[in-house]
C-alpha cells in the first residue's frame, strides 16, 4: 500500500508534465483538484519528487527566517522517513544542503552536505512553507520564501544548474488508492525499478504468483485479472472494516479523537521499524490507504487528531450540522486547523468552497471566552460562514485536527479537543 501510494502520486507528476529532481509545488493552498490523501488546505505544499539512480542529489532547504519556514520530511519510496528537515529536523532551522545518496551508495560524502542514505532509488521530499495567516500577502510571502529550495546533482554542486519549479494549483493531481487492476500495475512498475529491502524478500515468491516479477512484463490473464479484482475488492472492504479500530484508545479519554496511527505503525514510521520483534505490515498498509507521508520525530514539528464520529458515536453525515467547539489558548506554535475529508475517499471534498478553518483563517470569529466555534454543513449557518466548512449532503465525511509546532500542554493533555456536537 505505501509502495503504491507512493507510485500513483509519481504518476500524477508525470501526468502533470513534471519531472524527477524537480519541485512540483501549489502556489496556493491547495483544493479539492488536489486529490491526495489528507491534505493539508492551510500551507503552501513544495514536492520534489528525486531519482538517485544517476548518482546522489542535493536537496537545499532554506534557512528559517522572518520570511518563512519549512515542516517536512525526506520519505524513501516506501514512504518511510530517512530523516525530517527545517526547525523541527535535522537542520534545526539553520538550513542545509542534504546529499540523499542512492540504494548502496558507499562513497564519501563531501564536507558541507547533510548525508541522507535513501534504501530506495526514488522519494519524495514532503515539504509545507508555513503561513503567518491566510491572507494573500502571506501566502504569497510563503511561496517565495519555499523557493528558495533546491535540488540538483550532487555532481553539479560547484554550479548547480537552476531548480525547476512546476505549479500545480490549477492540475487535477488524484493518487487516491484505485481498488482495481490499476492498483497491480502501479505495484508492478515499483517493483521493476526499486530494489528488494531484505525485509520485503518475503514478497518476492507471492508476487510471482500473481505475474508482478522482475524483469518480465506483468500481462495477467483474464482469469487472473478477475481473481486480482475480486481479491481488492476483499482487501479494500477489509481495511475500511479495521480504520474503524485505530481510533481506540482516543488520544483523551472520553472523546472520539485519536492518532490515525496504530501505536507499532507511529513507532514503526519514526524508528525505520527498528523493533526486531514487530512489524506492523497490517498497520502500515491501513495506514497509507487514507494517508501519504511519514514524520521521523512527529510531535516535533506537527501532530494530528482525526475523528469518524460526533460526541454520540455516530458517523459524521455530510447532510447534518456540526459544530466544534475549539478552546482558548490552543498549544501551538504556528497553527492549529480543522480539515473535512471524503469519508470513502479520504481525499478532500470535491467542488466545495473550502476545505478547512484554521488560527491563520482571517475574519475567523472568536467566542467572549476566546475559543472558535467551527462548523460543518452542507449550508453556512447564518452569520457563520467564515467559521464554516462545507460538506457534501449526500456523502459521509471525516475530519483532522491538525497542531503545526505542538507544544507541552498539548501531551500533557491540559488542553483537550472536545468531540464534533450534532447542532439540534
Amino acid at each position: 500500500m505505501p509502495a503504491v501510494n507512493a507510485e500513483l502520486m509519481m504518476q500524477a507528476m508525470a501526468d502533470a508534465n513534471a519531472g524527477f529532481n524537480q519541485v512540483t509545488y501549489w502556489s496556493r493552498p491547495v483544493t479539492s483538484k488536489n486529490q491526495t490523501l489528507t491534505p493539508n488546505p492551510d500551507t503552501i505544499y513544495l514536492n520534489p519528487f528525486y531519482n538517485t539512480k544517476g548518482g546522489p542529489i542535493v536537496l537545499e532547504i532554506p534557512a528559517a527566517s522572518e520570511n518563512g519556514s519549512i515542516t517536512g520530511s525526506v520519505d524513501d519510496a516506501w514512504q518511510t522517513a530517512i530523516e525530517d528537515v527545517g526547525p523541527a529536523g535535522v537542520d534545526k532551522g539553520k538550513g542545509g544542503k542534504y546529499a540523499i545518496l542512492p540504494a548502496g551508495y558507499q562513497e564519501q560524502v563531501p564536507d558541507g552536505f547533510i548525508a541522507m542514505p535513501s534504501p530506495t532509488y526514488t522519494g519524495v521530499a514532503i515539504l509545507r512553507s508555513n503561513l503567518a495567516s491566510g491572507s494573500d500577502e502571506d501566502i504569497a510571502k510563503a511561496v517565495a520564501y519555499g523557493k528558495g529550495i533546491k535540488i540538483y546533482p550532487l555532481s553539479r554542486a560547484a554550479t548547480p544548474p537552476k531548480t525547476k519549479f512546476v505549479d500545480l494549483i490549477d492540475t487535477v493531481f488524484d493518487s487516491t488508492i484505485p481498488y482495481d487492476l490499476r492498483f497491480f500495475e502501479m505495484l508492478d512498475k515499483f517493483v521493476q525499478r526499486e530494489p528488494w529491502l531484505e525485509r520485503d524478500k518475503v514478497m518476492i515468491e507471492s508476487l510471482q504468483t500473481i505475474g508482478i516479477q522482475k524483469g518480465k512484463t506483468f500481462a495477467p490473464s483474464a482469469k487472473t485479472k478477475a481473481i486480482l479484482k475480486a481479491a481488492i475488492a476483499e482487501a479494500h472492504a477489509y481495511m475500511d472494516s479495521r480504520y474503524e479500530t485505530i481510533f481506540d484508545p482516543p488520544f483523551n479519554a472520553g472523546t472520539h479523537w485519536a492518532l490515525p496511527a496504530a501505536p507499532g505503525m507511529a513507532e514503526g514510521m519514526m524508528t525505520n521499524f527498528a523493533d526486531p520483534d514487530a512489524y506492523p505490515v497490517e498497520g502500515r498498509g491501513l495506514a497509507y490507504s487514507y494517508a501519504y507521508f511519514s514524520a521521523k520525530h512527529l510531535g516535533a514539528g506537527q501532530y494530528y487528531l482525526m475523528t469518524i464520529v460526533d460526541s454520540k458515536g455516530k458517523p459524521l453525515d455530510g447532510s447534518v450540522l456540526y459544530r466544534l467547539n475549539v478552546p482558548a489558548n490552543p498549544p501551538v506554535k504556528l497553527y492549529w486547523s480543522a480539515t473535512a475529508y471524503d469519508r470513502d475517499t479520504h481525499a478532500l471534498i470535491r467542488k466545495m468552497k473550502w476545505s478547512s478553518r484554521s488560527s491563520t483563517t482571517p475574519g475567523l470569529r472568536k467566542n467572549i471566552d476566546g475559543s472558535i466555534d467551527v462548523y460543518f454543513a452542507p449550508n453556512a449557518p447564518a452569520g457563520k460562514e467564515t467559521n464554516w466548512i462545507p460538506t457534501n449532503p449526500r456523502r459521509g465525511f471525516e475530519v483532522l485536527f491538525r497542531l503545526y509546532g505542538p507544544e507541552k500542554a498539548f501531551f500533557d493533555k491540559k488542553w483537550i479537543l472536545p468531540d464534533i456536537e450534532k447542532v439540534k
